[in-house]
């Protein structure tokens, strides 16, 4: 038998109070609930450091089958949800603003974005809300008078703005203070400081043949993190340019640490595997250990 579905609504509160509140508006909200009960989500939320709250749209229908879409004016493929229960689940609730809908038009969730959702938690209102779309959209009338902006994990298409609620909710979540267990794993993930994450190795030193970079193992903390440096450098570089020019490129001392990586590289003393390659994988790997942030 499966375990019964966690309840949709806040978790109590911690002994300092929850930082930031998140209230997502929903005709599934269980997708979203039974995804964010777990792993740190749910470590957030159990803290009180995450006030999440799930609003069901159907709450505000007015009709005996809880209808929350219609077909649209001027004929077409599909359904729209209608503005009576968006209108009327959001003015029950009364949730914190901005209020985002996840939509293709919207502007792009990136890390930045993310931070700047992080310090609504100190607003006045403490906090964001975000409205997911479903079926052929949303009445145009919700995008004008009732959400404050719109926003886009990416473009593509998707069933609902479910999996994009989940996408934000836990980007949010891993920068809040008290979350993850070790304070600098936010800051040095890919994307923190504009570019992405430096290779990880873990035991053991040596698999099939493939030898982590000797530098890891000297214990010498400032080598190793100029090598973290450099490799986060070359990787962005070789991998997504366009990180680096929208921060104006390398600076001066950045292109010597990589120039100096590619001199350490040539000279074989910071090779991490047998075939040349620096982050210890086989040849033409793309999934070489960067994690999604």
């Amino acid at each position: 038998m499966n375990p019964p579905a966690a309840p949709v609504g806040p978790r109590p509160p911690g002994p300092s109070g929850p930082r930031l509140r998140v209230d997502v508006f929903t005709i599934f909200p269980p997708l979203v609930e039974n995804y964010c009960a777990g792993s740190l989500l749910g470590r957030a939320r159990h803290l009180g450091l995450l006030d999440l709250r799930i609003h069901d749209l159907r709450s505000a229908a007015t009709d005996p089958r809880r209808s929350v879409d219609d077909t649209p004016f001027g004929g077409g493929a599909g359904m729209v949800l209608a503005p009576g229960p968006i209108f009327g689940a959001v003015e029950l609730a009364s949730p914190p603003r901005p209020l985002l809908l996840l939509a293709p038009g919207g502007r792009r969730l990136e890390q930045p974005v993310v931070e700047e959702l992080v310090a609504t938690g100190s607003s006045p209102s403490g906090g964001f809300s975000l409205l997911c779309g479903r079926y052929e959209g949303v009445d145009q009338r919700v995008s004008d008078h009732l959400v404050d902006g719109e926003l886009s994990i990416g473009d593509y298409v998707l069933a609902g703005g479910e999996a994009a609620a989940i996408v934000v909710v836990e980007a949010v979540t891993r920068l809040l203070p008290g979350v993850m267990g070790n304070a600098d794993s936010a800051a040095e993930e890919s994307f923190g400081a504009g570019l992405l994450e430096y290779p990880q190795y873990t035991r053991p030193a040596e698999f099939r043949g493939w030898e982590v970079p000797e530098v890891l193992r000297t214990g010498d903390h400032g080598a190793i993190a100029r090598w973290r440096r450099a490799m986060a450098l070359r990787r962005t570089q070789d991998r997504r340019p366009d990180l680096l020019a929208s921060r104006g490129g390398l600076s001066e001392e950045e292109r010597h640490l990589v120039d100096d990586l590619a001199d350490d590289l040539a000279d074989g003393r910071t090779d991490g595997g047998p075939d040349g390659r620096t982050d210890g994988g086989p040849a033409d790997d793309p999934a070489d250990g960067d994690r999604v942030s």
